[in-house]
């Protein structure tokens, strides 16, 4: 092979060379902005892309997932002149390439102190307490103006989150006591509750008692009431029956007796018998039959009959 020969193996190797340097893949999730001898060409996207050697080149790689920039605390001074340290997380998208590259220089310090000075002018108008309750509405404003104001940049702002809101240390001491306290009253209100409730049961259990208790000595009662009349009327009972026995033995005594067809000496005897009950007795006047001496009479025959 002669010298010519080399030449042309030379340039074929390095025309193979040029072609496969600029063959390009364009992976997932990325985006190449290319210029043309200085200016803006085209925008490759996934896949496989040709340029045109030393005339085209690769302005700016641009990633297109979501990313995350954490901005260090910024001081902000609230309404009420109280300044705190307040640092910010901005989630954003780059949504068009062309715009990323060329819209703005350093994109991400512009977001930074577009954030920043946004940040400042939304505390400025609201109080220390409201700043501290008022997360999501700041989280809301900011990212609505970030928003609007990167879409010439290519950018989308998906959310903001305020990660830490640091007030001075002595109004964290002064919060601290404001909590402990306000701890300590409610566990007084719920001690007191506690109590009031407790005192409420033992009372309603006491009356629940002295309704029982009540009923209980009224029922007591009444059964004692009960049980005393039971007993009278056994008792009267028995008593008729016993003297309804005396006169039934007093009738068969009679009987008895009319069936016998008594004496004269029998008579005269029981008559004596009750003229001495009736001495005996507490009574101030006698009456003394008229017949006496003839019943004296038969109480000596009665006596001698007997003997």
């Amino acid at each position: 092979m002669g010298p010519f020969g080399w030449i042309l193996l030379l340039l074929f190797i390095t025309a193979i060379a040029i072609v496969i340097a600029n063959v390009k893949v364009v992976p997932q999730s990325k985006a190449y902005v290319i210029e043309r001898l200085g200016a803006y060409y085209c925008t490759w996207d996934t896949g496989i892309h040709v340029k045109t050697p030393f005339i085209d080149r690769i302005a700016k790689q641009v990633s297109l997932k979501e990313q995350i920039v954490d901005f260090p605390p910024q001081p902000v001074i609230t309404k009420d002149n109280v300044t705190m340290q307040i640092d910010t997380v901005v989630f954003f998208q780059i949504t068009d390439p062309k715009l990323f590259a060329y819209g703005v220089e350093k994109p991400i310090m512009a977001i930074e102190n577009l954030t920043a000075t946004t940040l400042r002018n939304i505390i400025g108008d609201l109080e220390l307490d409201h700043t501290l309750t008022s997360r999501d509405t700041i989280n809301a404003k900011i990212r609505g103006i970030l928003d609007e104001a990167t879409d010439p940049w290519g950018i989308k702002v998906n959310r903001v989150e305020l990660k830490n809101i640091l007030p001075p240390k002595e109004i964290q001491d002064a919060m601290e006591k404001q909590m402990k306290a306000e701890r300590q009253r409610r566990e007084s209100i719920l001690t007191a509750e506690g109590q009031k409730a407790s005192q409420i049961l033992v009372a309603e259990g006491q009356k629940e008692s002295q309704i029982l208790q009540a009923q209980a000595d009224k029922e007591a009662a009444i059964l004692a009431a009960e049980a005393e009349k039971e007993s009278k009327i056994r008792k009267a009972e028995g008593e008729a029956q016993a003297i309804l026995k005396v006169e039934e033995a007093r009738a068969k005594a009679i009987d008895l007796i009319n069936g016998a067809n008594p004496g004269s000496g029998y008579l005269t005897i029981k008559s004596l018998e009750s003229f001495e009950k009736a001495a005996d007795g507490q009574a101030t006047k006698l009456i003394i039959p008229s017949d006496l001496q003839s019943i004296a009479g038969l109480a000596a025959s009665a006596k001698e009959i007997l003997k």
